[in-house]
């Protein structure tokens, strides 16, 4: 009717089943829309009961001011029909004669009562002209054409956002306010959206609802199940703008970064040296504390470091993975291939600082060290001796 289009365009909160009926628009909006519907249910039933009587008396009478000779004596409002006025104390007297048989819900307007029974029995009376979807309400279908006509009527004073919802708007408000009214009961942090705390509700539970059809790995969400699905398809979606490396994860790229710019943020609180990683430094505690928390199963002999585990075992059990290209030959450490490597260049990157001749291994130079000083020091001691004499 007039009355019910007129009333809906005017209050946009209702007591219906908006969860299912605003799947189609845009995800993040359609979530947070429905997280503030739900969390504000009983407040926003109440408010929509008595905004919605006032609009019914307030509209379908007469236009002609002369006409409208029933005034209310709380607010003057003035309506042409005393049963019109009659409905219209309800706003100020909270009366709620209308009540739903099958759930108890109550309504100040016969009309609420009916759009409310669309619920139980599943009536969708509004379809799009566009895509077909139906609805429940009006208000439902307007809300849904914002889909189509990428309509954004709601903006926000501080930063000129848009969005097609005003509950969005109202959860975006609270980026400039810092509210977060959604605490955790069991460690007391806060979040803005009532699905942030759902998602942090599973550090505590355990819960994983997320599996990997693949290897059924489970995750608690359902952003860690996309990052993992691309250890299946190798799909490396994050590129190095500087040298074309790419990440299967926005945080590996972040990491990368500090290649190109040198930064070394992780500091070692007890020899001061830098690393670009917080695992780097993590690693290079183990230096300091001694610790070797990986053993190997066969022998005991425990490493502080994952990789010189890997390498050890690769010596036991005789496993050779890494193959010279060039000659065949094969080695059970991708570091002695890299050596080996400098046979077929004939590259010497290490030199000896006193005579500049120069080696391919650090170890030759070492020992070329070791006799070089220990001549200089026999012939710096055969000078003394004979300056003496």
């Amino acid at each position: 009717t007039a009355d019910e289009e007129t009333d809906a365009a005017r209050f946009p909160f209702t007591v219906a089943s908006i969860k299912s009926e605003d799947d189609e628009e845009k995800p993040l909006f359609s979530q947070l829309h429905q997280k503030q519907i739900e969390d504000r249910d009983a407040s926003t039933s109440s408010l929509a009961d008595q905004t919605t009587a006032e609009t019914e008396t307030d509209v379908g009478d007469d236009d002609d001011d002369d006409d409208k000779t029933f005034a209310c004596e709380l607010c003057s409002n003035r309506f042409s029909r005393k049963t019109t006025l009659n409905n219209h104390m309800r706003v100020h007297t909270g009366q709620k004669p209308f009540a739903c048989e099958l759930c108890g819900k109550r309504y100040s307007q016969k009309t609420n009562l009916n759009r409310h029974m669309r619920v139980h029995k599943g009536q969708k009376p509004f379809a799009c002209e566009l895509c077909g979807k139906r609805y429940g309400q009006k208000t439902h279908l307007n809300r849904h054409m914002r889909v189509h006509t990428g309509q954004k009527p709601f903006a926000c004073e501080l930063c000129g956002k848009k969005y097609s919802l005003k509950t969005t708007l109202n959860t975006h408000m609270r980026v400039h306010t810092g509210e977060k009214p959604f605490a955790c009961e069991l460690c007391g942090k806060k979040f803005r959206l009532k699905s942030s705390l759902n998602r942090h509700m599973r550090v505590h539970s355990g819960q994983k609802p997320f599996a990997c059809e693949l290897c059924v790995k489970r995750f608690s969400q359902k952003t860690h199940l996309i990052t993992h699905m691309r250890v299946h398809t190798g799909e490396k979606p994050f590129a190095c703008e500087l040298c074309g490396n790419r990440f299967s994860e926005k945080g590996s790229l972040n990491k990368h970064m500090s290649v190109h710019t040198g930064q070394k943020h992780f500091a070692c609180e007890l020899c001061g040296r830098k690393f670009c990683r917080k695992s780097n430094l993590n690693r290079h505690m183990r230096v300091h504390t001694g610790q070797k928390p990986f053993a190997c199963e066969l022998c005991g002999k425990r490493f502080s470091h994952q990789t010189t585990l890997n390498n050890h075992m690769r010596v036991r059990s005789g496993q050779k993975p890494f193959a010279c290209e060039l000659c065949g030959k094969r080695f059970s450490e991708k570091i002695n291939l890299n050596h080996h490597m400098r046979v077929h260049t004939g590259e010497k990157p290490f030199a000896c600082e006193l005579c500049g001749k120069r080696f391919s291994k650090k170890a030759n130079l070492n020992r070329h060290m070791e006799l070089y000083g220990r001549r200089f020091s026999q012939q710096k001691t055969l000078n003394n001796h004979l300056s003496i004499y």
